[in-house]
């Protein structure tokens, strides 16, 4: 019996109800047995055609798919045609939309990323995770939301993260299980494979939308308010050197991405990230990425060896994506030899922990430094930070502008000049009404604003009923 009499017996028999013989399997505890269950009952029943055209359809194309004479548009046209004839000289029986599904699927699977296609096209989604090759979640409105997607098997899962880390010359293997990349729109990926995960290949995606987030979009989110998002415009024309800190998925980079949005165009911008993902609308912009070692174990250029680099570049400004160890060394000595004006972002939970975690990664890079000195170029270095948080509602907002003053003896001295209101309580829906509201405090740095021909109004700092 050839493959197409097995599918359409196959077929005939769910139609008529009666179960495909199982394989016996080893005996496994019972905590295991439900999820065995589940992956059986929502098997698509179109899989073994879906695997059937999709061998088809690679052995019929063979070298054209990676034809590199060929663009874009004209691969796929040829996919799609090669594809439908395909689908068609089957003998199993199936409706249109099913056969419309099946189409699309093996479409976005050749051409792109297999199931995770439609979820990166849906707009309303912000973060991908795939924790398993049958079971993937999504980021919706700041919630988690398990889909009804899944990929075929584990070595599925597996072609697609060698898909997505190969087109940016990254590899991920047992040697190097574990790997950053990023999608060509921007969006940033994380894999990690066994040995290290142990129960399956995880894949995260990090989604930035098509256009890049504005100030008046963090507005609009209730982020910002317009009085604090006029003092974050001033302080970056006015070259403040400026630190977002925030725990994961708060929206640090994108924050960074609207900060930098400020920089006036006659400047020259360099960034600086471990994979790029910051999208700067200036025309002068020299974007550097880092890069791991090989396979034998050399080659790696890390952030910090970027950061000494891009001072032989005649910056305006270094935007670094985020610092996370020794580098943080040469970020304070870039700050403190002339490039004013430098952001990036770091791990912390409140602005006085990002300056703990601050002081802790300089004394990584392994210099005999007193605690004392460390901390004073900290505060020399250091102007102003944005903490960015992740409330309980899911809402990703800026909680607090701080101003670093200087330092009193053997301390760093600091004053909120925004803080977020949290007395404002929740609504029904459970939403803080809360949003980012003055102290009345007029931060020190004003004078130097004023020197760079930068000026605040001084409404920006009037108090409304929230702190006084």
């Amino acid at each position: 019996m050839g493959l197409t009499d097995r599918l359409a017996a196959a077929q005939r028999a769910r139609s008529e109800g009666v179960d495909a013989p199982q394989e016996k399997s080893p005996a496994v505890a019972p905590s295991t047995g439900a999820p065995k269950a589940a992956r059986t009952s929502t098997r698509d029943p179109f899989e073994d055609v879906k695997r059937a055209v999709h061998a088809q359809l690679v052995a019929s194309l063979g070298p054209k798919l990676y034809d590199v004479h060929m663009t874009q548009s004209e691969l796929e046209s040829n996919v799609r045609l090669a594809l439908q004839g395909a689908v068609a000289a089957t003998d199993v029986v199936m409706s249109g939309a099913d056969r419309t599904r099946i189409t699309q699927e093996i479409s976005d699977d050749i051409l792109g990323y297999g199931p995770l296609e439609p979820l990166l096209r849906d707009g309303d989604l912000s973060e991908v995770m795939v924790n398993a090759y049958d079971s993937i979640y999504v980021e919706r409105g700041g919630k988690l939301v398990k889909t009804g997607t899944s990929f075929s098997d584990e070595a599925h899962l597996r072609r697609t993260i060698d898909k997505i880390v190969g087109k940016i010359g990254r590899r991920v293997d047992e040697a190097s299980p574990m790997v950053d990349a990023r999608l060509p729109d921007g969006s940033r990926v994380n894999a990690i494979i066994p040995p290290l995960a142990l129960d399956g290949s995880k894949l995260t995606i990090r989604k930035f939308s098509e256009d890049p987030y504005t100030v008046q979009d963090l507005i609009n989110f209730g982020s910002l308010t317009p009085m604090s998002a006029s003092l974050l415009e001033a302080c970056v024309k006015g070259r403040l050197n400026i630190l977002v800190s925030g725990g994961t998925g708060a929206g640090k980079t994108t924050t960074l991405n609207v900060l930098s949005s400020f920089i006036p165009d006659d400047e020259r911008i360099v960034t600086i990230e471990d994979a790029a993902e910051l999208r700067l609308g200036q025309d002068h912009v020299l974007r550097l990425e880092s890069r791991p070692p090989n396979i034998e174990g050399k080659g790696a250029v890390l952030i910090r060896d970027l950061v000494k680099n891009s001072l032989r570049m005649r910056p305006d400004r270094i935007v670094v994506g985020e610092i996370r160890d020794a580098a943080a060394l040469d970020m304070l000595q870039a700050m403190n030899t002339g490039h004013d004006g430098s952001i990036s972002t770091l791990h912390a939970n409140t602005p006085r922990d990002a300056l703990a975690r601050l002081e802790t990664m300089v004394l990584m890079a392994g210099m005999d430094l007193p605690v004392r000195a460390i901390r004073e170029q900290v505060s020399s270095a250091v102007d102003l930070i944005i903490q960015q948080t992740r409330l309980k509602d899911g809402s990703r907002r800026i909680t607090a502008i701080t101003e670093i003053v200087g330092m009193e003896g053997d301390i760093i001295t600091t004053q909120d000049v925004f803080l977020f209101d949290y007395s404002a309580g929740m609504n029904d829906q459970g939403k803080f009404q809360g949003e980012l509201v003055s102290t009345g405090l007029r931060p020190r740095f004003l004078e130097r604003l004023s020197d760079h021909g930068v000026h605040v109004d001084p409404a920006v700092f009037a108090t409304h009923g929230g702190f006084r």
